[in-house]
């Protein structure tokens, strides 16, 4: 037993415009080097791209995309004797939301294209759509498991 007390979770805050706390943790996930004002300015773009493109509420395409992103299960590595076998562990939402945006994220900068914000709009409006990378990341992750599960590969941690 720790001696310590536990860790309070932390909620995060909301940002300045849209009152939303998904929007603050993209922002914080796209900060680099500390230039927040930045990573506030490719965020408020994009989302004006999305309102323009889809001509919808852009946190609702922003909530969807990361919802139909958004992974149940992760994989970890288990040793058992020799050899190193994949297990899949469930995750809790704050994690598979971190993880989501991470994806997205991780997709959009690979994206070609003109700039941050025309990238990561154009990710978005397709994740909604449930054609962007990261959701074909998710089924892959899924259908890892399904075999993983008829192989009977199940570690007891």
């Amino acid at each position: 037993m720790s001696r310590r007390g536990t860790a309070e979770e932390k909620t995060a805050k909301s940002d300045p415009i849209y009152r939303n706390r998904l929007v603050n943790m993209l922002v914080n996930r796209i900060l680099k080097h500390g230039k927040k004002s930045l990573a506030y300015q490719i965020i408020y773009r994009a989302m004006k791209k999305i309102q323009q493109k889809t001509e919808t509420n852009p946190l609702s395409v922003l909530r969807q995309a990361i919802r139909g992103v958004t992974p149940d299960i992760a994989v970890k590595a288990r040793r058992v004797g020799g050899s190193t076998h994949q297990v899949p562990i469930e995750i809790g939402s704050a994690q598979g939301k971190a993880l989501a945006i991470r994806w997205l994220l991780g997709a959009s900068r690979k994206r070609p294209g003109r700039n941050m914000a025309f990238k990561l709009s154009s990710e978005l409006v397709d994740a909604a759509k449930g054609v962007a990378m990261p959701y074909v990341k998710r089924k892959r992750l899924i259908e890892w498991q399904r075999q993983i599960e008829l192989l009977h590969i199940f570690v007891n941690p």
